[in-house]
């Protein structure tokens, strides 16, 4: 396990990945989310202490194609041209499952509506890496959400409301 601490994110290897049904189902439709920021503040013995936060522009979103990279950046969905618009999750409690799993609850904010998930969250690993010979630890979370929730509900039912969310972190002890 890993020890007590302020942890944070390793950008380059923390990332997001998502998916949706399109067309009514004609296809599986894939985005993924680079240079998420964040920390975690691990507290091993009373975990339910601990805390998780994360942001990440919206122009960090990548999708299948650049041309509907620019559609979700305009104003069907984010109205953000720019992909200025921060997304984030802080926590707000944290219920352990085990030695390796818990329940982290939180308040997500996307085109600034915030409502409340529910991520599944995994420990994999804590080990020294190799690259930075930092104390890592790794973690992987899933969700689901409903665009609807967060007004970016264009073209529902043809293009699937809810999205499958998975996310892989690496976090370092902070320097």
């Amino acid at each position: 396990m890993p020890a007590s601490g302020t942890y944070t994110f390793d950008p380059e290897h923390s990332a997001i990945s998502f998916e949706y049904d399109h067309n009514n189902r004609l296809s599986e439709s894939y985005g993924i989310i680079r240079g998420v920021e964040g920390t975690i503040v691990l507290d091993t013995e009373n975990p339910a202490n601990s805390t998780v936060e994360a942001s990440f522009p919206m122009s960090n979103i990548v999708t299948t194609a650049p041309a509907l990279d620019e559609h979700i950046r305009g104003k069907d969905f984010f109205n953000s041209p720019d992909g200025s618009s921060p997304i984030t999750f802080k926590s707000t409690k944290v219920d352990p499952e085990g030695d390796d799993e818990a329940k982290v609850t939180g308040d997500l904010t996307i085109n600034g509506v915030t409502k409340e998930v529910v991520l599944d969250v995994d420990f994999n690993n804590y080990a020294e890496n190799p690259m930075t010979k930092a104390m890592t630890a790794g973690f992987n979370a899933e969700t689901t959400i409903k665009r609807s929730d967060f007004n970016l509900d264009a073209f529902v039912p043809m293009v699937e409301d809810e999205v499958e969310i998975n996310i892989s972190v690496e976090a370092a002890v902070a320097q």
